[in-house]
């Protein structure tokens, strides 16, 4: 049995660069399966993305999908990437054991909840309000920079993670505070702003649009008393006042502490995002 990959077509690239080729997994020659590769239009060309991986059924269980991995791999390197990743269902435990066998480490995940028709309410003393203008200006001056920081302490390179922070910015926030879907609101207590939470309008898998956070943060002074409990509730109610029902979040596995609020929340696990370097 000689296992190996072959292009469908030509290579692909977009107008911002973006590579992608789509290849047949042969056994002998005859195809068995495919595998789908591109650089990473969220991270830039040095990273890689591995698309998609499927063996056909009764080829399956034999080691296919390993060596069609480690080849699109090569592949990948030959494009100049660094690093690759990619995304594995919750249900989905064999490709989590196949990606965890070719050194792939769980870098995030992806969670969602279902909410309620009123959103819990919010402590004695704390309320919730939008977010002012010069309060973003605050928030806009140094986020890109605190967001690229995140991903620079879970492996990614600094020029790949500078990438990633502008154009997400760039995309979510065209028009800054006045972006259409996109909701910035704070949590006070007492007067003082101790938290803020962002929450956008977004397509989910299904087709219907859901509520989504895309940044939460309790100020450094004010940890550890329940703000972060209760800006949750606030993008609740922020979700659900944009009448959507479902609210869905992305977390980085290193912090647990979150990990461990979304859980006792009622989010649930919706896929795994994995990378390697190459």
């Amino acid at each position: 049995m000689t296992t190996t990959i072959r292009p469908t077509g030509p290579v692909q690239q977009d107008a911002d660069g973006v590579r992608a080729r789509t290849y047949d997994v042969c056994d002998n020659g005859r195809p068995v399966g495919a595998v789908s590769l591109s650089t990473d239009p969220a991270f830039g060309p040095s990273a890689g993305v591995l698309r998609s991986l499927g063996i056909d059924e009764a080829h399956r269980r034999r080691g296919r999908g390993t060596i069609a991995a480690l080849a699109a791999e090569e592949v990948l390197r030959g494009w100049g990437c660094t690093q690759v990743r990619t995304v594995v269902p919750a249900d989905s435990d064999g490709a989590r054991s196949l990606a965890a066998a070719l050194g792939y480490t769980e870098r995030s995940r992806n969670m969602v909840k279902t909410l309620r028709r009123t959103a819990p309410a919010l402590p004695a003393g704390v309320t919730g309000r939008p977010m002012t203008e010069q309060e973003h200006a605050q928030w806009a001056a140094t986020s890109a920079a605190t967001y690229a920081r995140e991903w620079v302490a879970r492996g990614v390179p600094e020029e790949q993670a500078r990438h990633k922070a502008e154009t997400d910015h760039a995309l979510n926030l065209p028009d800054g505070l006045a972006t259409p879907g996109m909701y910035f609101h704070v949590l006070v207590h007492d007067g003082a702003v101790v938290g803020h939470v962002w929450v956008a309008r977004r397509e989910g898998t299904d087709g219907d649009d859901l509520g989504y956070v895309f940044d939460v943060e309790v100020g450094e002074e004010h940890r550890g008393r329940g703000y972060g409990r209760a800006l949750m509730h606030l993008a609740e109610d922020v979700t659900l006042d944009a009448g959507l029902g479902v609210l869905g979040l992305h977390v980085f596995t290193t912090n647990t502490p979150a990990l461990r609020l979304y859980e006792s929340l009622g989010y649930e696990i919706t896929q795994y995002n994995l990378a390697k370097a190459l």
